[in-house]
């Protein structure tokens, strides 16, 4: 009997067990595998009250399933579920085992992640003792299995517990950000524990975030038997690339249980690629094997060409049986460029040859509760990301490390991974257990991971070299202990110095690592000319959002601005008596120490008071996305000195006004509209600099372009009041302005009109618009926008419907809405000017009738 070796991601697993197979030169495969996942119970320890368990899960999420406790996501209620983290829980389950199965080689539990501190009992003997959730744990399990029933029974010890110990053991105190919010867990003395468990910072809280510290059994559990040998790990190094063909190493990592002969091989699909006679070795050894692939179709990323994937199959034959082990590759070439120049030290990805400006955003978990994210949960962030021309994701360094799918969608949507390791806005243990530990984790993940194409670098951490050279950490340690400083110092070396990069180097010493983001490099703090940069001046400054076009780095690794969700979003967490930005529901969906004031002193520089708490987000989601406009279009101008834009956040983990540009539940807000034109190949950019104002285009094709760019000063009533046009050739990979103009010329010229008329640039290629792009001289609330009347068809399409538009003055920022029904509309948030005509495209299953009842259009005008 032989089972799918590779293990599924969602949250629920069907048992797989497949019958023998065989190949041409081979006999039955050496493995079976049978995921353990009914028959679970858990308890409190100590209650005697086993209830039905769904694993993989968390303790919440059956807690809630068995209504022992109420939607932590609804109103308050998450501060009434602190008491969950103190107290042990139990799981066990009872499965069957065949006489012949145990007379096999080897017999082993595989568990693929346990959170966090848990004690492991088989028939009633213990087998491990685990601490660390992001790590997997096989166990020799042949000598305590029996034929016939056996008992699985696994102890989770309260995490909030066990970090008590560890924080009253230390000696003195490590600093962590604000972000652990002991005081909302109800911790002893508000003890900020989250450092020393390797477990999800988040959980312990965040400024987006719940604290919901989970334990469980949060993925996968499979028993696993074999004979002779099997496939640990299958890792295909890229050596040489050219026209003609790719050259790779494949490198078996096999566990024998004896020695022998075997041979190891490598195809393609059905095309044989390799193989070679070996002379196995007891126990774990690597033995490789060099192949090539001929007129190698290259992976690229969105925009640049096809994310091409090869299928990848090793097979070891030991003794006329078979293991083997699948995965899929991406042929190319990427480097992390970092060469000294003019300005300081470069910072960019080279892509097969070419430099790619990164356009992308952070991400984090989809859920507070893990095993919830399903397979269309990751297919639709990935898609969105795909569908808004993201071409790099950064994988934030206080969540965890993904599951195999995401990496999966990423590398079949031609989306580069910036890896994070799983430590963020804290400075940690050092000592050895601690340190073994952390090397142990981040083998197995760079083993797990490393074959992917989308992953493009490793990164050492989020924020805290920033934390202790520029936040005022140090300073604040040496003045209580210089020796004390300097152990938490050596901790981070140790670290991030040592530790990790040493691992990369063993295995994956293809790609790059850094350190610490933002840094200037290994141990020396961000600056605008050598490295990665996060600016916070917007939001946590209150600098304006002109600010972030001028602030430019050589890579912007975060930015950000908050919004709240949408109306029919914030209906499933919230009641109408909620529905003002300082009850203490929005306060507590609110995690920024100065949120809600802070989102609201922005409103009312840029707009007049929202009349009611629905325009309020409507105005809100506007807001946050103009001014993000700011930011990603001034980056991408600034290329090649900046080559990079990744703003926080593209998701989030529970309903909470954030800095998303999609909510919980996955609906797009004004910003993803924005991002999806703003992070375009071509865009034209008008703004303004110094004394002038400007059109900029960016072009991150590969090729040059001819186009024509026609720009058109109008007023909000459709007169045309100065228009313009050139022919434009526009080199590949480029960006520079292609229109300037004295401001005082303008404002002087006319200084009557600026508050009645709109300054519209478009980039046309072979007679179709490209890229379209407005330019208001004033702020919203200064201008005379009048109150238009919008006309609308609606008619059948395809998966949905077509709704035509048009307006006879301008309508700011249109929005669509069909109240709590499910659907998507390819465009929203947009401005309509007059004898203009848009079609938007509603992708629902509503009917007709149904979408005439529900369908509304407002306009920014009418917010106030």
């Amino acid at each position: 009997m032989i089972a799918i070796i590779r293990w599924p991601i969602l949250a629920t697993f069907a048992l797989l067990i497949l019958a023998a197979c065989t190949t041409n030169q081979a006999g039955p495969n050496l493995m079976i595998q049978k995921e353990l996942n009914t028959n679970w119970t858990f308890n409190q320890v100590g209650q005697n009250e086993w209830l039905p368990a769904t694993v993989p899960g968390t303790v919440h999420t059956d807690l809630l399933a068995n209504k022992k406790i109420e939607d932590p996501f609804y109103r308050l209620n998450e501060h009434d579920l602190q008491w969950i983290d103190k107290e042990d829980w139990e799981y066990k389950t009872t499965f069957t085992v065949e006489a012949a199965l145990l007379k096999m080689d080897r017999v082993e539990l595989d568990f693929k992640g346990l959170d966090t501190y848990a004690d492991v009992m088989l028939n009633g003997q213990q087998i491990a003792s685990t601490d660390n959730m992001f790590r997997e744990y096989t166990i020799n399990a042949k000598k305590v299995l029996k034929p016939g029933d056996n008992e699985l029974h696994i102890v989770f010890r309260s995490p909030i517990t066990e970090g008590i110990k560890k924080y009253d053991a230390q000696g003195y105190v490590i600093p962590v950000s604000d972000n652990d919010l002991a005081k909302i867990g109800q911790v002893e003395g508000d003890k900020q524990v989250s450092i020393y468990t390797r477990k999800a910072g988040y959980h312990f809280g965040w400024d987006w975030g719940p604290r919901l510290v989970t334990s469980g059994i949060w993925r996968p559990v499979f028993l696993n038997a074999w004979d002779e040998a099997k496939i640990e790990n299958l890792q295909i190094v890229q050596q040489e690339v050219s026209e003609e063909k790719a050259s790779f190493t494949a490198i078996f990592e096999v566990d024998a249980a004896k020695k022998g002969k075997a041979q190891i091989s490598i195809k393609n699909d059905d095309l044989q690629l390799a193989s070679k006679a070996i002379n196995l070795v007891e126990g774990i050894k690597t033995y490789s094997v060099d192949f090539e692939i001929e007129k190698p179709k290259l992976w690229w990323t969105i925009g640049l060409g096809e994310p091409h994937l090869y299928n990848i199959e090793g097979t070891l034959l030991a003794d006329e049986r078979t293991s083997t082990k699948n995965t899929r590759i991406g042929i190319r070439t990427l480097e992390l460029v970092r060469e000294k120049d003019k300005h300081g030290t470069s910072f960019y990805f080279k892509l097969n040859g070419h430099p790619v400006f990164m356009k992308g955003a952070n991400y984090i978990p989809n859920d507070v509760f893990l095993p919830r994210v399903t397979e269309e949960n990751y297919r639709t962030v990935v898609e969105t990301a795909k569908n808004s021309n993201n071409n790099m994701l950064r994988i934030w360094g206080g969540g965890i490390y993904e599951n195999d799918l995401f990496y999966e969608l990423c590398d079949e949507a031609g989306i580069l991974i910036w890896q994070d390791f799983m430590f963020a806005c804290a400075m940690f243990p050092g000592d050895e257990a601690f340190l073994d530990n952390v090397r142990h984790e981040a083998i197995d993940n760079v083993k797990r991971l490393r074959n992917h194409p989308s992953i493009a670098m490793w990164c050492g951490n989020n924020e805290i070299l920033a934390a202790w050279k520029g936040w005022g950490w140090e300073n604040a340690e040496r003045a209580k202990s210089e020796e004390n400083a300097d152990k938490i110092w050596q901790a981070y070396v140790d670290i991030f110095h040592k530790t990790l990069p040493d691992v990369v180097k063993e295995f994956d010493p293809q790609r790059s690592y850094w350190a610490s983001s933002p840094s200037s490099g290994m141990g020396v703090p961000a600056d605008l000319v050598n490295g990665d940069e996060h600016y916070w001046g917007v939001w946590w400054g209150k600098e304006p959002f002109e600010t972030y076009a001028t602030h430019l780095p050589r890579f912007m690794s975060e930015y950000g601005f908050q919004s709240f969700p949408e109306i029919a979003s914030v209906r499933k967490y919230a009641t109408p008596e909620d529905y003002d930005i300082f009850s203490e529901v929005m306060k507590s969906h609110q995690r920024s120490s100065i949120g809600n004031g802070t989102i609201e002193y922005y409103m009312l520089k840029e707009y007049k008071k929202p009349k009611d708490f629905e325009s309020f987000l409507y105005v809100n989601h506007v807001l946050q996305a103009e001014g993000i406009k700011f930011g990603l279009e001034g980056h991408r101008r600034a290329m090649p000195f900046c080559m990079g834009s990744l703003y926080w956040q593209i998701n989030d983990c529970w309903p909470v006004a954030s800095w998303s540009s999609t909510d919980y539940y996955q609906k797009w807000k004004a910003l993803q509209y924005y991002v999806k034109k703003g992070f375009s190949q071509v865009l034209v950019s008008p703004y303004e600099e110094g004394i002038k104002y400007k059109v900029g285009i960016v072009n991150d094709r590969l090729e040059p372009l001819h186009a024509e760019l026609r720009m058109r000063m109008v007023d909000f009533s459709g007169q045309v009041i100065w228009e313009e046009a050139h022919l434009v050739d526009i080199p590949a990979n480029s960006s520079d302005d292609y229109f300037d103009v004295n401001k005082n010329e303008w404002r002087y010229k006319y200084r009557k009109q600026l508050k009645n008329v709109v300054f519209t640039a478009e980039l046309i290629e072979n007679g179709q618009v490209i890229s379209k792009n407005n330019y208001y001289f004033l702020p919203f609330k200064n201008l005379n926008v009048p109150e238009p009347q919008i006309e609308y068809a609606i008619s059948k399409a395809e998966d949905g419907f077509d709704i035509a538009l048009k307006t006879d003055k301008l309508a700011k920022n249109v929005y669509l809405q069909i109240e709590d029904e499910e659907g998507f509309f390819s465009d929203n948030y947009f401005d309509l000017l007059p004898n203009e005509k848009a079609t938007i495209h509603l992708k629902t299953i509503i009917s007709e009738e149904k979408l005439n009842e529900v369908l509304s259009i407002r306009t920014l005008d009418d917010a106030f």
